[in-house]
């Protein structure tokens, strides 16, 4: 039979592993061993006699709550847990302790025997993963569950993102956030067979929130193992990224219909590229042409000049026959006037020989009634009759011949007329022609200047169309490019 532990070893075991302090039922300090001592940082003359408040705050000291504390043990009542001091300087400490009344035979507390172990690190430990659990609770959605997927509880945070309240999901399986078809397959079975046997997983997944609600969150299932290393639990923190989801599938979207409208941007590119290359074969021909034309203009404007110069020329000869038709028909008017005056003088003749033909005829009679004596008178009578006769025929043949030229004086001057009105449509028309010519020639001037214009405009254009190639070209390169490494950064 194993003898009594005797109880001078227990104290000695004590104080060799564990901080002890003895109180006099009222808190007053009797002895405390060096662990102790050593864990406050005082000397025993500077802790022996005084009370037990020396290692608390002055608001705790004075409160009912360690007034009642005293109290409880003097009573006999045994004192176990967590407790915050102050030790020398003010450094604040916590103990793991237990406070234990030692009564006499009679039941009285006659001392209280205090045995700690100092567990600051342990609290700062703790306290830095309280901490850390409390914030990633406040910024990230956080849920447990069993290790079968029955949800045990959920923070605000998560049942936020999904919609339900806490009493709609604690004892339901985690399947109520997962699409049936999904829930069903053999995927889904796996991934909590993984999650027992304490691996870890992590990603984006799709979720299905209160009202079939499409959810996207970013999550970790971590499980939660034991002293003994083996799987108990998983917790897993989660992120809502519908939104984001949500953002990058119409971005994709986006994305597509940019692609698209950069193939048709490098098309219309090449396109240009091609139609100014054509346009600059074209705008070569055309310029040949156009120094072609430029040359018969001023073909044209050196031959109008000539045509105004002898249009001149002939509307000045113009002028003259037409001043010389005018002089001929005063020539001819003037004729008439004298062909008149001669009508009028045979007129007299005529007259005149009428009465000599009648003189002789009487001188006839006359020397017929003298006979003999009469007879030389008779001849010379009948020879007066004769060249009175003679005269007669003449001055009809000149009357003949003045009213031929009459006639005549009549016609000339009837196409004298004419001709001058000719001449005078002649010279309109001359004068016309040379203000059309005139015309003409000021318009091939210009035509000829607008050829030597558009000449240089041309050859600007055909410049400046290989400057377009050549940046189509270039847009053509930057834009393939701009493809490539659009594509190669969406991870095409």
């Amino acid at each position: 039979m194993d003898r009594v532990v005797d109880p001078s070893d227990l104290v000695d075991a004590f104080n060799a592993s564990q901080a002890l302090i003895v109180f006099e039922p009222d808190g007053t300090i009797v002895h405390a061993n060096a662990n102790f001592l050593d864990a406050v940082g005082y000397t025993p003359e500077e802790v022996t006699g005084h009370h037990h408040r020396i290692f608390l705050e002055a608001a705790e000291a004075q409160s009912d709550t360690y007034r009642t504390f005293w109290a409880e043990l003097s009573a006999g009542e045994f004192k176990t847990g967590r407790f915050k001091r102050i030790a020398k300087g003010g450094r604040e400490i916590w103990l793991q302790a237990s406070y234990n009344p030692i009564k006499n035979r009679q039941g009285q507390v006659t001392r209280v025997v205090k045995i700690a172990a100092e567990i600051t690190e342990a609290i700062a430990a703790d306290a830095l993963k309280s901490g850390q659990v409390d914030a990633i609770s406040k910024s990230q959605a956080v849920i447990e569950f069993e290790l079968d997927g029955t949800i045990v509880r959920a923070n605000d945070n998560f049942l936020d993102a999904v919609g339900y309240s806490l009493e709609e999901v604690r004892g339901k399986h985690h399947r109520i956030f997962v699409d049936p078809a999904e829930a069903a397959g053999p995927d889904y079975a796996a991934f909590w067979e993984k999650l027992r046997a304490g691996s870890f997983e992590a990603g984006a997944y799709r979720r299905i929130g209160k009202g079939k609600r499409e959810i996207w969150i970013q999550a970790t299932y971590n499980p939660i193992l034991d002293p003994q290393g083996r799987p108990f639990k998983v917790v897993k923190f989660a992120t809502d990224i519908t939104d984001e989801v949500r953002a990058r599938q119409e971005a994709e979207r986006v994305a597509e219909r940019i692609d698209g409208n950069l193939e048709t941007i490098v098309g219309s590119v090449r396109t240009v590229g091609d139609q100014a290359a054509v346009v600059g074969t074209a705008t070569d021909e055309l310029r040949e042409v156009v120094r072609s034309l430029a040359s018969a203009a001023q073909e044209l404007d050196a031959t109008t000049r000539e045509i105004s110069d002898n249009v001149g020329t002939s509307q000045s000869q113009a002028v003259s026959a037409r001043e010389l038709a005018q002089e001929a028909d005063g020539a001819t008017q003037r004729l008439r006037v004298a062909t008149e005056s001669m009508t009028q003088i045979v007129d007299i003749i005529q007259d005149i020989a009428g009465q000599i033909n009648l003189l002789a005829l009487n001188a006839t009679i006359e020397a017929a009634r003298a006979g003999e004596a009469g007879k030389g008178f008779a001849v010379v009578a009948t020879e007066v009759k004769g060249l009175a006769n003679q005269v007669a025929q003449a001055t009809d043949k000149i009357s003949n011949e003045i009213n031929e030229m009459q006639s005549i004086s009549g016609d000339v001057v009837e196409h004298l007329t004419g001709i001058r009105g000719t001449i005078d449509n002649v010279e309109a028309s001359f004068s016309h022609v040379a203000g059309a010519v005139a015309q003409q020639g000021a318009t091939t001037s210009q035509i000829a200047d607008g050829m030597r214009t558009a000449t240089g405009a041309i050859e600007e254009s055909t410049e400046k169309l290989r400057v377009l190639g050549a940046a189509a070209d270039q847009a053509d390169t930057a834009a393939r490019e701009g493809i490539e490494l659009y594509r190669a950064r969406r991870g095409d």
